[in-house]
């Protein structure tokens, strides 16, 4: 959540529901949207750590809202989470290690364990095609997001194929 914060407040300040409606309107559906709780914790420790500070802005009509924007440091962060890699293939998967392990304690066997993991999966699949369907077509991003979260679900069920014919 830090550094989406950090990204959103490098374009312009904004209050915590300013920040919410951003991430809303970005990813649409497909990213889970935070509650504003969350956003707000978020915030505090940002500018606790000096990565952004904060100004109270006078209302008319409503109490003083908190309109953050990034510090020197907070632009420097950003720069170091964009430039750093993002994690590859996990190696640790813990359906793997279940599929490697229960069989030799009689807990499960393996069949038992693949066809179960590809129902899951299958149902994620109708998921994502759900929330597809129902994402405007104009939000780019949101689409890739949900096509790539499909293709990385393909993957999965191809490996599962694999891990059927080698383990069975």
């Amino acid at each position: 959540m830090r550094p989406v914060l950090l990204a959103l407040l490098a374009k312009e300040p904004a209050h915590g529901y300013e920040l919410k409606q951003a991430l809303e309107q970005t990813f649409g559906g497909a990213y889970p949207s935070p509650n504003i709780g969350q956003i707000y914790v978020t915030l505090g420790r940002l500018e606790k750590d000096g990565l952004v500070r904060s100004q109270d802005v006078a209302q008319a009509s409503r109490p003083n809202k908190k309109v953050y924007e990034l510090t020197p440091a907070g632009r420097d962060a950003l720069a170091s989470w964009v430039d750093e890699q993002s994690d590859g293939p996990r190696l640790r998967d813990d359906f793997f290690v279940k599929l490697a392990l229960a069989p030799m304690t009689g807990a499960a066997d393996r069949m038992t364990l693949i066809n179960r993991q590809r129902r899951h999966l299958l149902n994620l699949m109708r998921g994502l095609s759900d929330l597809s369907a129902t994402t405007e077509r104009d939000n780019t991003v949101a689409l890739l997001l949900i096509e790539g979260a499909r293709l990385h679900l393909q993957a999965d069920l191809d490996w599962l194929e694999r891990c059927q014919e080698e383990l069975t």
